[in-house]
């Protein structure tokens, strides 16, 4: 039971990921749109370049939420 709560929080961040990259809107909610660009994302790991794609995309999520986390400690 504790393990499948746990998934299930972990599915449900995962998913707000998605809204808070604002994927949701800029495909108009479309899910076939949404997996085509997953699997792409995951067909670009499968590359030789998967280091450093990841090392790209780990420090702009990194700023992202350092420039979030800015504004909400100034909205304050």
């Amino acid at each position: 039971m504790v393990k499948r709560r746990e998934r299930t929080r972990h599915l449900i961040e995962l998913g707000g990921l998605v809204q808070k990259a604002g994927l949701v809107e800029l495909t108009r909610d479309d899910r076939a749109a949404l997996y085509g660009a997953f699997l792409t994302l995951a067909m670009m790991l499968r590359g030789e370049d998967r280091d450093h794609t990841l090392a790209l995309w780990r420090r702009g999520g990194k700023r992202a939420f350092e420039a979030e986390a800015r504004s909400a400690f100034e909205d304050r």
